[in-house]
């Protein structure tokens, strides 16, 4: 719904046509449609953002995460009203984002047993993923300034994951892709994933790592019992599948058929982290 939220908003502020902004949007996020129509009405000032939040945003179910969002800016803005039309929508969105991971974090810690244990790792990996892209993205952005580093950038860091608190104090002080390699190779579990983008081969991103690592811990999930993190994999292993379709896809249509194998299979024999494990199995028992 964020993502939505999001689109709709940008989208407005371009003034781009509602009906192409809302085919747009994911269908688990929809709310309702005379909310959803209400958002490119509001005029692009501020007043306008100002009035967007209190009449429209403030009923939606990411309307707490607005609520924060602008109580935490205020110190830096002054009136409230203000801070929509000065903060980017990206770090908008990174913050809403945040907000979301942490109170998501929370109420599993509530839930307790597997699927705290479960779930919770999912989210650590999300939030440590968010922390990575939002410092390696920085680079060459005024995000990446030293004053900004560790205030408006350290500020778009979630407070929990595995990186968290000693690996996102360090990353908010790295200032190029070097020192971000540095720091990341002191946590093997993204090392690993690091060296993919460093190595600049070209047939895989780090975005590849990232999708193939998530791909792994999702489908563990399924190994697990009476817990509820199966509805969340269940979920994003089908986003993992769209986002294969639209690859192949893609490589039809440009007639690059020679890439389109690389995609990050879904329960799949052949995926690389399985068959590492079938190797392991096989020698364990020849021994």
């Amino acid at each position: 719904m964020i993502e939505n939220v999001m689109l709709l908003l940008k989208g407005s502020l371009s003034g781009r046509d509602i009906n192409e902004l809302m085919a747009q949007c994911h269908p688990l996020g929809m709310f309702k449609e005379s909310t959803m129509r209400s958002i490119p009405t509001f005029e692009s000032n501020a007043k306008g953002y100002s009035d967007l939040y209190q009449t429209v945003l403030v009923d939606t179910p990411v309307g707490p995460y607005f609520s924060q969002f602008l109580q935490e800016s205020s110190d830096r803005f002054g009136d409230s009203r203000n801070v929509l039309e000065e903060v980017e929508i990206e770090i908008i969105k990174s913050s809403l984002i945040k907000y979301w991971i942490e109170d998501f974090a929370q109420f599993v810690d509530k839930l307790g047993g597997e699927t705290q244990q479960i779930m919770g790792d999912l989210l650590k990996v999300r939030a440590d993923t968010n922390a990575i892209n939002i410092t390696l993205n920085s680079f060459g952005t005024p995000l990446n300034e030293p004053a900004m580093r560790a205030s408006d950038r350290k500020r778009l860091y979630p407070a929990v994951g595995h990186l968290y608190p000693a690996g996102t104090s360090m990353l908010a002080d790295v200032a190029d892709e070097d020192e971000l390699g540095r720091v990341l190779e002191l946590f093997p579990q993204y090392s690993a994933i690091w060296n993919i983008h460093a190595g600049g081969s070209g047939d895989k991103s780090i975005d590849d790592a990232f999708y193939e690592r998530d791909v792994q811990q999702l489908e563990l999930a399924f190994e697990g019992q009476m817990h509820f993190a199966t509805f969340y994999a269940y979920v994003k292993l089908k986003e993992q599948e769209i986002r294969n379709l639209v690859w192949i896809s893609e490589c039809i249509l440009q007639q690059q058929k020679d890439e389109i194998n690389k995609f990050v299979p879904v329960f799949s024999m052949n995926a690389p982290w399985r068959a590492k494990k079938a190797r392991y199995s096989s020698d364990r028992s020849a021994l």
